[in-house]
């Protein structure tokens, strides 16, 4: 263990993380020492050349979780294991060929979704949530909207029914936050995975998890159970934490106003500068070292996990020597990965529709809506691995429910 190892953990992820990576990388260098739950040791990487370096040598810096020199330290109730997966048979920690076949197939088991549809889905689930408080004059867009907005929407893609839902959304943020309901969310989930799988081997549909089913490739119904897990868990969280962060940045921002009286044209905008100074996956676990080897000045020894510190690489000053600036449409950042583990790009697009949709129905919704409380004193979650806030309370004029008929 090195003696000046930071914890991965502490109120300051939530309150000044921007302040915490710079002086990481000023104490330490672009790879700094960290430790996991446990004092598990571990390196964060937060140079941008770093994790370019790292993410785009997957033989080098390998998915295999199997190679991590740590196992043996870690005990079975252990609250990251859901996030750093032993023996897990899912896209994540499979690499080579048949990662590349996996991708494939999720890939084209999202690209078959239609682009309408899936506004539609996103506009009419949006408009639900929007008309359970739009008579009231107050919300939290966080519990009350962006937290169960993209689940649902994904859920009926995948193909649950509207009403699994909710327990859904539970056991997703358990098992993200990574405390002591982890194992109960990840159990649940798979649960309800094996379910559905199921019942579309009985009964095929139009949706994802039938179309994962009928793919060729020769994947096993728990790998493909396990990689529906993985779309479901990165496709709603990290979404449902972009919609809250951007409404927040439109809110309290200046720059930002004038989509909330009567414009859209800066959503986008501000969309993409979430992706760049507040990004809702802020640290991903990992990789591991297949050999020892030097990256930013430190020695990596064999089966050293090596976690990927987006938010530190996207704010890197050697690459953002004008922080200040809008970010336009640079996406030269890391909020969606590199590499072959990126994230599929119909993904990318799949989350993009449903923020999108998702801030842009509040805006049509909610006629003069602001702050219910000063920006100062919203708060985040307690995780050093996404970034969301606990609740994002507003006020509006109270207007009457569409309850179903079109705007």
């Amino acid at each position: 263990m090195i003696p000046d190892a930071v914890p991965l953990s502490g109120p300051r992820f939530q309150t000044e993380p921007a302040v915490l990576y710079r002086e990481m990388r000023r104490d330490h260098g672009a790879v700094t020492p960290v430790l996991l739950d446990g004092d598990v040791p571990a390196w964060l990487v937060l140079g941008y050349r770093e994790l370019h370096q790292v993410t785009g040598d997957p033989v080098l810096f390998s998915r295999d979780s199997e190679l991590w020199n740590q196992w043996e330290n870690i005990p079975a109730d252990w609250p990251l294991l859901p996030m750093i997966g032993h023996r897990q048979p899912s896209i994540l920690y499979t690499v080579g060929e048949r990662h590349r076949e996996r991708a494939a197939m999720i890939s084209n088991a999202l690209e078959a979704v239609e682009p309408a549809e899936l506004r539609r889905h996103a506009e009419r689930f949006a408009d639900e949530l929007i008309d359970a408080v739009c008579a009231e004059g107050t919300a939290d867009l966080v519990a009350d909207y962006a937290m169960l907005l993209p689940v649902r929407v994904l859920a009926r893609l995948y193909g649950f029914s509207d009403e699994e839902g909710p327990a859904l959304v539970t056991a997703l943020n358990d098992m993200i936050d990574g405390r002591e309901r982890a194992i109960a969310g990840q159990t649940h989930l798979a649960r309800s995975m094996a379910q559905l799988l199921a019942e579309r081997r009985e009964r095929p549909a139009d949706d994802v998890a039938s179309r994962m089913l009928a793919d060729t490739g020769g994947f096993t119904e728990e790998e493909v159970a396990q990689d529906l897990m993985v779309m479901l868990a990165a496709g709603h969280q990290p979404t449902a934490d972009w919609i809250g962060n951007s409404l927040r940045l439109m809110l309290t921002d200046e720059r930002f106003a004038a989509s909330l009286f009567g414009g859209r044209n800066s959503v986008a905008e501000a969309m993409n500068e979430v992706l760049w100074e507040d990004t809702p996956t802020q640290n991903v676990a990992g990789r591991w070292a297949a050999r020892d080897t030097q990256l930013g000045g430190r020695r990596i020894r064999a089966g050293d996990l090596l976690l990927l510190g987006l938010q530190g690489a996207n704010s890197d000053p050697q690459v953002r020597t004008h922080g200040s600036a809008l970010t336009g449409g640079n996406n030269a950042h890391f909020s969606f990965g590199h590499g072959e583990h990126r994230c599929p790009f119909p993904a990318q697009e799949v989350a993009e529709v449903i923020a999108r949709t998702g801030i842009e129905v509040v805006l049509d919704r909610l006629p003069d809506i602001d702050l219910a409380q000063s920006a100062d004193s919203l708060t985040r979650r307690p995780s050093p691995w996404l970034r969301g806030l606990t609740e994002l309370p507003v006020r509006f004029t109270p207007t009457p429910a569409l309850k179903g008929t079109s705007r």
